[in-house]
């Protein structure tokens, strides 16, 4: 056996209840016999590490600082005892299937292979900075090239059971209650999240982070259709310190394109206006497959014109529209940024409304979406009317299924409200179209 430590950091307020990784790392030391060395700091020092964390990882996220500072401190602790490698679980969530998205994935395996794929920018970068900082090496056995070929030929039903997670893994591991703890985030568990709430007060956490970090994180396009996807997945990226420079839309002469939003798709020029940005536009016959060509001009153009870096795009369960722009954003160079993805519908929609976007019904085609809904600008009221209507025959309350389209008039975003004038055409009761014939 080789002698090891384990390390664990976390917040310590008086008056505030111990962090609950905290809790968990001494139980299961205990019980195992496993030594331990913690780090633990008030609220009133996360500024002094913000100065030098925010910074190292050049972040200013929200959630990749609220990891970042557990992992940094545990680091801190190990170097001082003269640690030179450090292990950690970072892997072990993507392979064995330990996330949300994972349980709302129609291809459990494939889900787990994207993640891996995106996890270089997510999470690898953040915590190699971190490790050199302090003189360590660090080693992610999770990571492990045959390790990870074997978990994702694991069938999906071991990996999730019974509104279970990582069951496979979980079985294996014989480590009692701690190995069917439910997952909570480092910077949850740490409460180094909760110390950023504090310390912003009334101000968010991003805008709080931005002051150790002014610059922008990541140069962005956003793939933009003038709906209401699309514009909120703008609006969290901004939200998190990325520079929107312009938004590139595909303009469809299919109807049904397979990849791209058509209804009233000419306001997008206007909408842009509205948020000071460039548009990238690009014609597309909107023949299957053959599309992605257009989108590989649209992104080109984007890139050398506004030297974008990455491309947001607002997709929530769309796999189809997500690989395909993936594996044409790879194949230039571009980080895919999907900050809607898996996002519970219903939450998505009461967000919306909640930091005042107003979102249009511009067509409808689903049963019990009449033509009240055609033109109309949704309230909470009518999210109940959609919430009554999912669980009646199971219609998308986001319309992820085509049920609805929608165009945003105003939002945080927009230098003031699209005024927009139209007509309702219907096809027959529940199908029809609000065709929008001025604006300003």
């Amino acid at each position: 056996k080789i002698p090891f430590t384990c390390y664990t950091a976390a917040v310590e307020e008086p008056g505030m209840k111990e962090a609950e990784d905290l809790t968990w790392a001494k139980k299961v030391a205990q019980e195992h016999n496993f030594p331990l060395k913690t780090a633990t700091i008030p609220i009133k020092d996360v500024p002094s590490y913000l100065t030098k964390v925010v910074p190292l990882i050049e972040d200013s996220n929200v959630v990749k600082v609220g990891v970042a500072l557990p992992f940094f401190l545990a680091c801190e602790e190990a170097a001082k005892d003269g640690v030179k490698v450090i292990f950690s679980g970072l892997g072990s969530e993507e392979i064995f299937a330990g996330y949300q998205r994972h349980e709302e994935a129609t291809d459990i395996n494939k889900e787990c292979l994207v993640g891996l794929q995106r996890m270089y920018e997510r999470d690898l970068y953040r915590d190699d900075v971190v490790t050199m900082y302090h003189t360590i090496e660090l080693r992610l056995p999770f990571l492990d090239k045959a390790l990870v070929q074997y978990a994702l030929n694991i069938p999906s039903k071991y990996k999730l059971s019974k509104g279970q997670n990582k069951v496979i893994f979980r079985e294996i591991t014989n480590l009692g209650d701690v190995a069917w703890r439910k997952k909570r985030a480092a910077q949850y568990g740490s409460k180094f999240d909760r110390a950023l709430e504090k310390l912003a007060g009334k101000q968010t956490k991003s805008a709080y982070l931005r002051q150790f970090y002014p610059q922008h994180n990541v140069k962005v396009g956003v793939l933009f259709s003038g709906g209401k996807d699309s514009t909120y997945a703008a609006y969290l990226m901004k939200q998190m310190n990325y520079e929107l420079t312009c938004v590139i839309s595909l303009y469809s002469q299919n109807p049904s394109s397979y990849m791209f939003h058509t209804p009233n798709i000419h306001l997008v020029k206007q909408q842009a206006a509205l948020m000071n940005l460039s548009l990238i536009q690009q014609d597309t016959e909107g023949v299957k497959e053959e599309e992605l060509k257009d989108l590989t001009k649209a992104l080109k153009k984007a890139k050398n014109e506004h030297n974008i870096e990455g491309v947001v795009t607002g997709a929530l369960y769309s796999t189809y529209q997500r690989n395909r722009i993936e594996k044409v954003a790879e194949e230039l160079g571009l980080k895919v940024f999907s900050p809607l993805w898996h996002l519970n519908q219903e939450e998505e929609m009461r967000a919306l409304l909640d930091k005042e976007f107003k979102v249009m019904i511009t067509a409808i085609a689903a049963d019990g979406l009449d033509e009240t809904f055609l033109g109309k600008t949704l309230t909470h009221k009518d999210v109940d009317k959609l919430a009554a209507l999912h669980k009646k025959n199971g219609l998308n309350i986001a319309g992820e299924g085509g049920e609805f389209e929608t165009l945003i008039i105003d939002c945080p975003l927009f230098e003031k409200p699209l005024t927009v004038k139209g007509e309702k055409e219907l096809e027959n009761e529940y199908t029809g179209i609000y065709r929008i014939s001025s604006f300003a």
